[in-house]
């Protein structure tokens, strides 16, 4: 809940520090108890719309208020509803979120004594290690960084500042994250990439992994998410890149800042992706990659070789440009009336040739 005095023009007056060009359409004074999806939203709740496709719930809603993006066309389709719209209804939900309903902190000040520290770490004040967590030896931990309990950090490795890191992270020793880095459970980084030399007796001899693995600033980190450590150098993920959950990132890859990768999107080694791209979830790449900036890859792209034109889309599998994708999943859908066609050709041509040899 929020607080029980919070009005409308609250939200407005906090939404113009970053839209100046927002505009409050109805009561400044419509009390706000609570945010909620537009389809489930009831009567002191604030809602947003952002996309074409729920404007048909304005309408419908049941909601006070909501923030609404200025590209919509909502004349007429919100005659209850008080609004504040902006340019980006998204991002403002996102800034009232913050303000109005923080994150709560579930962990409590200092380190918890069930906690195990090794003797060389260092471990700054004002950060938070829950029960059960290893801090291995010659691992660093910066300022307000909160970690939560059975999470295991391994020697040598090195976090900033303000990060979180929830249950049972594991990260291997070595590993550098930089500041205000998000990590969610069960997510694994630095494990050994998959690097195996095949031998003549058909076994197969493991190759030592001796690199490293970067977070960079800023990046978020997805449950039960794999970021391979480097067989040599490094692996790297880039400021600002937002990896979903179970992702798998082989070693010596490098996501480009920025970049957004969905659920179950996997890298093979040494795969190379550019600055603010976009993945789509269940994207393979073969290894050895490299991918331009600002590239989109749709659901299931099968990326079998590098993409070089920065700003392209590419779909499918294996992937290919949009408008060549497109035309060749046409085609596939005529596939079936082609078949009748050249099954009803090939009977008339037979036909013909017996009427031929019938001739005297």
């Amino acid at each position: 809940m929020t607080s029980p005095n919070l009005t409308l023009g609250d939200i407005y007056h906090l939404l113009l520090e970053t839209f100046p060009e927002a505009e409050l359409v109805g009561d400044a004074a419509t009390p706000i108890k609570n945010f909620a999806p537009i389809e489930s939203a009831t009567n002191g709740d604030l809602t947003f719309v952002a996309n074409t496709k729920y404007e048909k719930y304005l309408s419908r809603t049941n909601a006070s208020a909501a923030i609404v993006s200025c590209n919509l066309n909502v004349a007429g389709k919100a005659p209850k509803l008080a609004l504040v719209r902006v340019e980006d209804a998204y991002t403002a939900f996102a800034l009232v979120l913050e303000r109005f309903k923080p994150m709560r902190n579930m962990l409590a000040d200092g380190v918890h004594p069930t906690a195990i520290i090794a003797k060389s770490a260092t471990i700054h004040p004002s950060a938070r290690i829950g029960a059960y967590c290893y801090i291995g030896a010659e691992v660093e931990i910066g300022a307000e960084t909160s970690i939560y309990p059975h999470t295991t950090i391994l020697d040598g490795t090195k976090i900033g500042e303000r990060c979180i890191l929830y249950p049972n992270v594991v990260i291997y020793h070595d590993c550098q994250i930089g500041h205000r880095v998000t990590i969610h459970s069960g997510a694994v980084i630095g494990a050994d990439g998959f690097g195996f030399a095949p031998q003549k007796n058909g076994t197969f001899k493991k190759i030592p992994q001796v690199g490293t693995v970067v977070l960079e600033d800023d990046v978020e980190i997805g449950a039960n998410t794999c970021i391979d450590r480097a067989t040599l150098g490094e692996t790297r993920i880039k400021a600002g890149a937002k990896i979903d959950n179970l992702v798998q990132i082989g070693h010596n890859c490098s996501v480009g800042t920025n970049t957004v990768i969905a659920s179950q999107a996997g890298l093979s080694g040494s795969t190379k992706i550019g600055n603010s791209c976009m993945i789509g979830g269940q994207v393979g790449f073969v290894g050895h990659l490299e991918i331009a900036d600002r590239v989109t890859l749709g659901g299931q792209a099968g990326v079998t070789k590098s993409i070089t034109k920065p700003g392209e889309f590419w779909r499918g599998a294996p992937a290919k440009p949009l408008r060549e994708q497109l035309r060749q999943e046409a085609m596939i859908g005529k596939l079936e009336e082609m078949m009748r066609r050249l099954i009803a050709v090939e009977k008339e041509l037979l036909e013909l040739k017996a009427k031929k040899n019938e001739l005297p």
